[in-house]
């Protein structure tokens, strides 16, 4: 198999799979390194390709809901709370974003739209500080909402919890 062809084969499998896909999972399919499938990848969205990079894998950007951001701000521990607070109530955590003094904006994607997906994603971040303790804890969320009324219900538990960072 050349190179392209396995491109365009990662392509095919991502558009097929609705989950994640770790470039190791791959990497192990084509009998090649998990380097190889990072590179891949990065042609691949050199190219055009929507594909992002997610706790758990590569997978397709798709667009679905109202795009919505809020803007918050709690201690590292709280992380999870404010995490399945916006995906009971139907919300996809699309991202984390914190502005660092040297860099500007650092952008994490997070893909989060179950208390599965939070759970599996506070176990993997145990060892290794928040985006947001660079910033005392502020950070914003890009959420995917499915209706407006969605989103009020986050913000004002978000509030009530104290997470939500208000004019």
């Amino acid at each position: 198999m050349t190179a392209e062809e396995r491109r365009t084969a990662i392509l095919e499998i991502l558009t097929g799979s609705p989950q994640p896909v770790s470039a190791s999972t791959l990497a192990g399919r084509f009998g090649v390194s998990r380097q190889l499938i990072v590179g891949d990848v990065a042609l691949l969205r050199a190219g055009g390709a929507p594909i992002i990079a997610a706790a758990r894998g590569y997978q397709l950007q798709t667009q679905t809901g109202l795009p919505r951001r809020i803007a918050c701000r709690h201690r590292a521990e709280d992380m999870q709370t404010e995490l399945q607070i916006i995906v009971d109530n139907g919300c996809t955590v699309l991202d984390v974003i914190v502005e660092h003094p040297v860099y500007g904006q650092l952008t994490g994607t997070l893909q989060l739209s179950s208390r599965y997906d939070v759970q599996q994603f506070i176990l993997r971040s145990n060892a290794v500080p928040p985006l947001s303790c660079l910033t005392e804890g502020v950070h914003l969320h890009t959420l995917s909402c499915p209706d407006e009324a969605a989103f009020q219900r986050v913000r004002e538990q978000l509030a009530e919890a104290g997470f939500l960072l208000e004019n």
